[in-house]
Parts: C-alpha cells; structure tokens; sequence
C-alpha cells in the first residue's frame, strides 16, 4: 500500500522554503527570515537542476510567494499579509489535493513521480494514496479556513499556535491513525495466504489476501485447473465436499488452487497436484487461459492437461471422491446441476483445444 510517509515526500520538498522562513522568523524576525527562506529556495532549486535535471516548479512557486508576502509586509508595515501566506499556501495544496482526489487528473501522482524516483506504484497502491489524499483534502480545508480566521479575528500568538503548533500535532494524528490501521490490517492478514492481483495478461498489479478474493471484490487472481486424462479419454474428476461454500457436492476438476502471491506456476502445480491427489512427478501440459467470473470472485485460469492411468489417487479432506468419467458421460449430463459451471465451460474448451473426438 501507499504509505503517508511517501505522501510526504511528495509534498515536503515543495514546502521546505516555507518551514525554513518560518523557523528563522521566529528566531531572527520577518526581515532576516525573508533572506534566509529565499537563499534556501534558491539552493533547493539549483541542486534539484543539476541532480535531477529539470525545474522545480513547487519549489519556485513557494519561494516566490514568500518573498512577495514578505515584503508587502515589510513595506506596510503590516504582517497581515505574513499571517495570511500559510493559508494561501493552505488554498493551493488544498486545490491540488481536491483535483487529485475527486477527478480524473491525479496531480499528487505525477508530482510522487518525480520525488519517488525507483518506485513503481500499482492499482493497489494507487488507490490507498487516493484515499489518503482524500483524507488530506479535508484535513488541509478544515486547517486552512482555521489560519485565515485566526489571521483577521485573533492574536498573533493563536495564529502562531494555529498555524504552525497545531498543523503538525493534527499530521501526527493522522500519521499514528494510518500507521496504526496498517499494523492492524497486516496482524489480520498475517496468516492468511496472500494471492497477486493481476490484470487480464496476468501481469501482476498488487497483493490480496485469499478472503478479500472471494468476497465479491471482482479482484482478478489467478489460479491453475489440471485435467487428468487416461489413455481412452477420460476425464479424471473430483467431487467438491459438501463443506465447501462454492459448488458444494458437484463435480470439478480434478486439481484446481490459487497460485499464491510471489509463487511460480510450475509450483503451484506441483503442490496442488500433491495436496488434492497425492501425485508426484507429473508432466504437465499448457492449454489455455481465460477469465472465469462468479458472484464472489474473478479469476485468471490457467489449463493443464496431464496422462495419468493409476487409481491410486489420495485425495484430502476437501474432495469426497475421484473417477475417471467417460466424455460421453459428461455431455449427456452437462446442464443438469452435476457439474460446476465452470467446469461445464472449461471442459468445451479442453475438447476444442485437444481436438478429441466423438
């Protein structure tokens, strides 16, 4: 997931000339504190061209406000101008973040990529950070409406506490908060078997967990069917226990399981192969691929076909029994409610690709 502390990074860079203005203006005054926050913006402007060759414009559009604001407040005289700045600046983030949370056009992404050089940030990723973003929103609304009351209607020290003091005791909050709520999320998924979300070429988008797969989510994950077939034809099935809460007591492919997240397909094979039946050293054979959607869950199937002629099958606890089932049988029976709806549409698709004959 999109962690805030890259949030962060995104957005501190931007305003870093504005905490370094407002560090020395409380230790030197407004003058002193104009020069250094603009000697600083220069410098994080000039080092940020020659690393990463290209302008930071947050950067300069930060520096420049702050040499504006600074001196209409140093030639009337007057720090309202100052007071004000923090919540223009509010305004601004405050417009970005809204654009960014609530349109098509996520600035807050295109700003991460340019300050998180190396990371690469998938649909899981990308729709944390756009709840977080959301979060910001109102946090930075309700924190920008609170500077510019206290700037007209209160003293210089509640502004300073507002504007300053309060802001970061409230980003802590909502750090603690998020940090607090990953811990959590992650203990409940500690051990739960965690499986790749992936896109329709099974490139792999992101990571859930095996009940959010079939929880109605529609997060494609994929998953390996393997097709036992014997020298005349037949059709190796199983029968799904009556305990299971999909397809309970129908007939179904004879080894079928998640790939789980990080794992090879070969690997998967294997100890599905092992798991279901008690088979070692099988030879499998690509088919095909394809999506399968159910009420609860989208998956990416992978086919396999493997020759096998032994009855010595040690199926677990989760299959009631397995036999082989002549392919005549099968048609006869198709639409009756005998075999998952699944298996009905992958076993035309095992005919069609083996060419088998009637």
């Amino acid at each position: 997931m999109m962690k805030i502390t890259e949030i962060l990074k995104t957005l501190l860079p931007g305003l870093l000339p504005l905490l370094v203005f407002i560090i020395a203006d409380e230790i030197w005054g407004t003058e002193i504190g104009l020069y250094i926050a603009v000697g600083f913006g220069i410098i994080q402007l000039i080092v940020v061209y020659f690393k990463e060759k290209r302008f930071d414009k947050f950067v300069f559009f930060d520096t420049l406000l702050i040499v504006c604001m600074g001196v209409v407040s140093i030639i009337l005289e007057n720090d309202i101008f100052f007071k004000l700045k923090p919540g223009i600046i509010g305004l601004i983030l405050v417009g970005i973040l809204g654009i960014s949370a609530f349109s098509s056009k996520n600035i807050m992404m295109k700003m991460s990529q340019n300050y998180l050089k190396g990371i690469k940030i998938n649909k899981e990723q990308e729709k944390a950070m756009l709840r977080s973003i959301r979060i910001l929103f109102w946090i930075f609304s309700a924190h920008t409406f609170l500077v510019f009351y206290s700037a007209i209607y209160m003293s210089k020290e509640a502004w300073g506490f507002i504007s300053g003091v309060l802001f970061y005791l409230v980003f802590a909050v909502f750090f603690v908060f998020e940090l607090t709520r990953n811990l959590m999320l992650r203990r409940k998924n500690r051990n739960e078997e965690m499986l790749a979300e992936v896109d329709e070429n099974g490139k792999i988008i992101g990571q859930i967990s095996r009940s959010e797969a079939h929880n109605g989510s529609m997060k494609l994950h994929p998953v390996i069917h393997v097709h036992i077939i014997n020298e005349k034809g037949d059709i190796l099935l199983q029968k799904r226990c009556m305990s299971k809460i999909i397809q309970p007591g129908k007939w179904d492919t004879a080894v079928g399981g998640h790939i789980s997240y990080a794992e090879k397909i070969e690997s998967a094979l294997e100890r599905e192969t092992k798991e279901e039946l008690g088979l070692d050293n099988v030879k499998f054979s690509f088919i095909t691929k394809y999506i399968w959607k159910s009420e609860v869950e989208a998956e990416l199937v992978f086919v396999f076909i493997a020759k096998h002629e032994a009855f010595d099958f040690k199926p677990n606890s989760e299959v009631d029994e397995v036999r082989f089932w002549d392919k005549n049988k099968i048609r006869k029976n198709l639409g009756k409610n005998i075999f998952t709806p699944n298996f009905e549409v992958e076993f035309v698709k095992i005919l069609s690709n083996l060419k088998v004959k009637n």
